[in-house]
């Protein structure tokens, strides 16, 4: 099984919201006298202006982003809010003998801090995050993901990813891996229509991965 970061998991961003984040971003391109374009320039996802920088700016201006974004990562991994039955997905999993990763557009320092925070690294490996200061292998680049099935030694075809964005569905069907699209707002019920199943709630996964569970005797 693998799971999304920022979603599945956790909202990354609840406690030190993405906008800031990415206001902070912003700021230090425009210290940089970095032309910005209007629609970047009122971007609230810090991960579209790291992808905007990664396409236009110098290398080193975008790994300059790239650390500032994972220290504010970091930080907001400490503040995380626990994705309801997220947790439960992980420990059901294991006790199942399920393998779990971690497949993340965010960083892999954020993501080991928050799982070591709450008990659950040693049960997901490997941990796939951002590729350093190279936005371009982000999701919807299958990349990630085939990186994630190959540490896992298994088969893309015995592997299916949950994950709450298009990037996310769209890189499982070009690695060939199922996808789970976790609908965690009333509009992505229509939008994930490309995803093999679509679920409201983790404890949809957390139920079929439970002891008691119908699905998890079969």
């Amino acid at each position: 099984m693998l799971l999304d970061f920022d979603g599945p998991v956790c909202s990354i961003f609840a406690g030190y919201p993405a906008p800031r984040v990415a206001a902070e971003l912003i700021y230090l391109l425009g210290a940089e006298r970095v032309e910005i374009p209007r629609d970047v320039y009122y971007e609230e996802d810090p991960l579209a202006v790291l992808r905007w920088c990664g396409e236009t700016c110098p290398p080193e201006l975008t790994a300059t982003l790239e650390d500032t974004l994972c220290a504010a990562e970091r930080y907001a991994a400490s503040v995380a809010a626990p994705t309801p039955f997220g947790h439960e997905v992980i420990l059901g999993a294991h006790a199942l003998g399920v393998p779990v990763a971690v497949v993340s557009n965010n960083s892999a320092v954020a993501i080991e801090a928050y799982l070591t925070a709450h008990d659950l690294a040693a049960y997901v490996t490997p941990i796939i995050g951002r590729a350093y200061a190279n936005p371009r292998r982000m999701k919807p680049d299958p990349a990630p993901v085939l990186d994630a099935v190959r540490a896992l030694g298994a088969a893309p075809g015995s592997c299916v990813l949950v994950g709450d964005s298009l990037s996310d569905i769209e890189a499982a069907r070009a690695a060939g891996v199922a996808a789970i699209g976790y609908a965690n707002r009333p509009w992505k019920i229509d939008a994930f229509a490309a995803a093999d199943i679509v679920i409201t709630s983790m404890g949809d996964i957390a139920e079929a991965l439970s002891p008691v569970s119908p699905l998890s005797r079969d």
